[in-house]
């Protein structure tokens, strides 16, 4: 089978697009203060950033009787969609949050 220029310049696009999916979907974690909560996510301002996190998987629609605004967490998980989808979240003593 012959390579031609056109072939390998989609397949190389292929590898690059691949690698890059892979990328975005490695965990990461984040720490700051919850700045604003609703049913099943809240708003977490860190050091660096704001960021928007969905908590459904962990706290169904009941994330505000488990979260309150001012209250520092830590949340592990990855970005989807231009939200962050939590694994976990844990209180500054350690405890985890909707589990």
């Amino acid at each position: 089978m012959k390579l031609t220029v056109a072939g390998f310049t989609f397949l190389l696009l292929g590898i690059f697009t691949t690698g890059s999916a892979i990328a975005q979907t490695q965990s990461s974690t984040f720490s700051g203060k919850v700045h604003q909560v609703w049913e099943d996510g809240f708003q977490l301002d860190s050091e660096t950033r704001s960021i928007t996190v969905d908590s459904y998987d962990l706290c169904g629609d009941s994330t505000a009787r488990h979260i309150k605004v001012g209250e520092q967490v830590t949340v592990t998980g990855e970005f989807e969609g231009g939200e962050f989808d939590a694994f976990s979240i844990t209180r500054i003593n350690g405890a985890s949050v909707c589990s």
